[in-house]
């Protein structure tokens, strides 16, 4: 092994200095020619004694050799000048290189984050001008991820390509554009006289993206998020901008489901809400790992013949430190940060638990967030919950949005699959919000509809909704799926729906959510003392 390393190493020195050794190598033998001329013909030992023309011959002769010797030093030096020119210019150039490979992106050839970094302290030590700021935006890609996930990393490569080319084109001479890394870009805009210059800096951008970008033999439409803030309005340190815009952008990226391009400014209050966010999500994993989050269970009504026929599962959280947090609070934050998929487990190995006491005819309805559409394990994960809990899949019905649905039809059929085939049936919760097909409708085959509450709130004083709730059960029947109603909280509601058929309701009318125990006494309740227990 040592013995190999010394043959490479040997190689490649030689390989590294062939030209000196060949130049090194005619010296020597023109040094030894001469040497070897001039022991020959004893030019020096008998020179003296020669005649005066043969040491005027033997003299021309030393100087044909001295003129030989320092032809061949000139050719060894003249070379070797002409390589260190080279090594030079190679240096230079290696150098440059270095510098760019240091401050620019390998992919798009833009800025990177190491050369936005030092404009935006450069900006910061140059105030902007009276009635100017100086404008950080923070960009991320909406939708870009389904082009990594759909079409391949050459694809999205592709993308980022053209959105560097187009961010160039739409901003002004001198504005600095920077990828950050990933689908997060910059700019870097100076001396913008206002906000609404910086608004129409934004909007350039939007603009920028309303002609999809065609990468990878598809076009794909892509939105942006937009987060903004100002120098000095919003401070002057580089950090802190950064900061700023960045929870701006936050913001713009949670308003994506309502645009595909949302702009941001910060807001005095946005730092408000991203410290109570943060608060939120470390009391939220607290919560997790403490089993403080608990499944209460609101019970699902024949409305026909009245009586119990199941049970929804919905979580409840009472923290120590924060008291009653609503679903609606830390549901998404668990989604946005991963948590979902583990709360959701431990939420469905606890209703099964509870529910494996109750009489086979009464099933458990339980809310798969759209998140878990993505996982690769919440299918086999369930089952092996049921298996725990000794809980018969038939008697459960896992409820997925109608949004999620239109969003990831092939992941919903992909993950329900299995568990279709085992038994469990699936309901299409928020039925007539999320603008499903029926094509839709036709390659799910879900086993339940359920009417959004909001249609049924309004139907015993708008028509329109009336006629609504009246179609969307007519079409549930039609594609034999059992339908409920939820948020039912009046009998003249519960009558409505009666007399257009509707089999089930769920809401106040009958009972607010309820935890395990009070669940199980419930089961043994006559109908009009169910309505008797609601709250509205």
């Amino acid at each position: 092994m040592h013995r190999t390393s010394i043959v490479a190493r040997t190689r490649i020195w030689l390989s590294l200095n062939k030209e000196k050794l060949i130049d090194g190598l005619v010296l020597f033998i023109v040094v030894v020619s001469a040497l070897i001329y001039v022991r020959h013909f004893e030019l020096f030992s008998h020179a003296l004694a020669a005649p005066t023309v043969d040491q005027t011959i033997n003299l021309n002769e030393a100087l044909a050799v001295l003129a030989l010797f320092c032809s061949g030093l000139m050719v060894f030096s003249y070379r070797r000048l002409l390589e260190a020119r080279r090594e030079n210019r190679r240096r230079i150039v290696a150098e440059r290189e270095a510098r760019t490979l240091a401050f620019n992106d390998v992919l798009t050839g833009l800025p990177n984050r190491r050369h936005f970094d030092e404009a935006l302290k450069a900006a910061t030590e140059l105030p902007p001008g009276a009635d100017a700021s100086h404008t950080l935006l923070l960009m991320d890609l909406n939708g870009f991820k389904r082009v990594n996930d759909v079409y391949g990393h050459a694809a999205g490569d592709e993308v980022l390509i053209h959105v560097g080319a187009r961010l160039n084109r739409a901003m002004r001479d001198g504005d600095l554009v920077a990828r950050l890394g990933g689908d997060e870009f910059a700019v870097l805009s100076l001396q913008v006289h206002g906000g609404e210059a910086a608004m129409s800096l934004a909007l350039r951008v939007m603009q920028a993206f309303e002609t999809p970008i065609t990468a990878g033999g598809a076009e794909h439409r892509l939105g942006v998020a937009l987060g903004i803030s100002l120098m000095p309005q919003d401070g002057s340190d580089p950090d802190e901008l950064m900061r700023k815009a960045d929870i701006a952008l936050y913001r713009a990226k949670s308003e994506k489901a309502l645009a595909p391009s949302a702009v941001r400014f910060f807001e005095a209050g946005m730092d408000a809400h991203i410290r109570e966010r943060d608060i939120l999500e470390r009391e939220l994993r607290l919560a997790i790992d403490r089993n403080e989050i608990q499944s209460f269970y609101q019970p699902l009504v024949d409305i026909e013949h009245g009586g119990v026929v199941g049970f929804e599962a919905l979580a409840r959280w009472t923290s120590p430190t924060l008291g009653p947090v609503s679903p609606s609070r830390f549901i998404p934050l668990a989604e946005d940060t991963g948590l979902i998929g583990l709360l959701s487990e431990k939420l469905l190995e606890q209703a099964c638990s509870d529910a494996a006491g109750w009489p086979a005819s009464v099933h458990l309805a339980f809310n798969v967030s759209g998140a878990l559409l993505q996982s690769g394990t919440f299918a086999q994960n369930a089952m092996a919950i049921f298996a725990r809990t000794g809980f018969e899949p038939s008697r459960i019905e896992l409820e997925i949005t109608e949004t999620a649905l239109v969003r990831d039809l092939e992941g919903a059929r992909r993950v329900l699959g299995p568990l279709r085939s085992s038994g469990v049936r699936i309901a299409l919760d928020d039925f007539g919000t999320g603008y499903s097909s029926l094509y839709h409708l036709r390659a799910l085959k879900p086993d339940k509809i359920k009417i959004d509450r909001s249609f049924v709130d309004g139907m015993e004083h708008d028509a329109d909704s009336a006629t609504i709730v009246k179609a969307l059960i007519g079409l549930g029947l039609g594609l034999g799926a059992k339908v409920t109603a939820e948020g039912v909280e009046t009998m003249e509601q519960e009558t409505m729906l009666r007399q257009q058929g509707c089999d089930q309701g769920q809401g106040y009318r009958f009972s607010a959510a309820v935890d395990a125990a009070e669940a199980r006494s419930l089961l043994s309740t006559a109908r009009t003392g169910l309505a008797a227990t609601g709250t509205p």
